[in-house]
C-alpha cells in the first residue's frame, strides 16, 4: 500500500512538472508508518524549505483518494495558516488524475476552511476542517489529525502560553476516533517545546 502513495506522489508532481526528491518519498514513508502503525502518533520535523508541508498536504489527498470516508482536522496556531493546508488539499484534489471521482458536483462544502469529497453517505463531519489552536472543535469526530505548525512564538512564549497549548492539544485525545491517527508538524520555538512532550507520548 506504501506504493499507492509513492505512486499518488510521483503522479501529482508530474502534473507540475517535477521530479520527486529523495527526502521527499522519505517523509511520505515517514507519514504511512504513522497511520499503519500503533500508536498512531508522530513528529514530523525537517529542515527549513524541505518540503514538509507540501509532503503532508499530498499525503492527506492521497489518504482521502484511497479512504474517502476518512475525516481530518487541520490545527495550526492561527485558522489562516490552517486554511492554507486545506487550500493546498483541495488544489490537489481538484487536479490529481486519481481524484476526480471525488470531487463532488454542487460543491456545498468546499471552501477555504473545509472541503467534502464524493463518500458514503452519513458522515457528519466534512471531508477535511481545519481551525486555529483556540478554535470551536467540540464536537467533532477525526479520523486523522495534523496539527500543522501549533507551537509559534504567540502560542509558546511564555509558560503560561506553553501550558495552556499542551492543554488544548490533550483535548484532541477526545476528537480522535479509535485507531485514528496524529501526526504533528513543525520547528521548536523553546528550549520547554511542546515536541519534546510529544515525542515522547
Amino acid at each position: 500500500m506504501l506504493d499507492d502513495f509513492y505512486e499518488f506522489l510521483d503522479e501529482w508532481n508530474s502534473v507540475l512538472g517535477h521530479t520527486t526528491p529523495a527526502h521527499h518519498k522519505q517523509i511520505m514513508q515517514f507519514l504511512f508508518s504513522i497511520i499503519t502503525t500503533p500508536p498512531h502518533r508522530g513528529l514530523l520535523m525537517a529542515f527549513r524549505h524541505s518540503g514538509k508541508s507540501t509532503v503532508v498536504g499530498i499525503f492527506a489527498a492521497c489518504v482521502l483518494c484511497l479512504h474517502p470516508e476518512t475525516r481530518i482536522l487541520i490545527l495550526s496556531a492561527e485558522s489562516g495558516l490552517a486554511a492554507r493546508m486545506v487550500s493546498h488539499i483541495r488544489h490537489i484534489l481538484e487536479n490529481h488524475p486519481k481524484c476526480h471521482d471525488l470531487i463532488p458536483k454542487t460543491k456545498k462544502e468546499w471552501a477555504h476552511d473545509k472541503i467534502t469529497v464524493n463518500r458514503p453517505i452519513g458522515i457528519r463531519e466534512p471531508s477535511v476542517i481545519c481551525q486555529g489552536i483556540h478554535g470551536n472543535i467540540t464536537g467533532l469526530r477525526s479520523d486523522l489529525i495534523i496539527c500543522d505548525d501549533v507551537e509559534v512564538p504567540n502560542t509558546s512564549n511564555t509558560a503560561l502560553k506553553r501550558e495552556m497549548l499542551r492543554e488544548r492539544l490533550r483535548e484532541l485525545d477526545f476528537i480522535l476516533s479509535p485507531n485514528g491517527a496524529m501526526i504533528y508538524i513543525g520547528t521548536p520555538h523553546t528550549l520547554d517545546t511542546i515536541y519534546r512532550t510529544t515525542e515522547q507520548d
